[in-house]
């Protein structure tokens, strides 16, 4: 019996190329699902701080409740908050965070249940 060299199957980039892609002389590039969040630094800013005040309830429910129920929101998350507002400056810069009040935004409309108990990105 001989054996017959069998040649191996392409690399998957040679098959078609996918429609989300289009070669550039630099390289591949994608297409984002949606341009006009992309782009917007302020759609941006809003989802990250939306999503670091959603933590907090995701992790410390029982802590919540107690807050908003004696009314100590403030003194409970202090920790919390200052961490994810260190996160948020990070990730946006202090310029453009302090020119918003996402962060505040997310802290009244999530964590505090839509009281208006935070007046300021910061705890204080």
């Amino acid at each position: 019996m001989s054996s017959a060299a069998v040649a191996p199957p392409p690399p998957p980039s040679a098959a078609s190329p996918t429609p989300a892609r289009s070669a550039t002389p630099s390289g591949p590039q994608r297409t984002p699902i949606n341009p006009f969040l992309a782009n917007d630094p302020n759609a941006k800013a809003k989802r990250l701080a939306r999503a670091l005040i959603s933590d907090l309830i995701v992790y410390f429910p029982q802590k919540r409740e107690e807050g908003l129920r004696d009314g100590t929101l403030k003194q409970l998350f202090r920790e919390e908050i200052k961490k994810s507002y260190e996160e948020f400056l990070d990730q946006v810069g202090q310029e453009f965070a302090e020119s918003t009040t996402h962060f505040t935004d997310a802290l009244n409309d999530i964590l505090a249940d839509g009281q208006k108990i935070f007046t300021g990105p910061t705890v204080g």
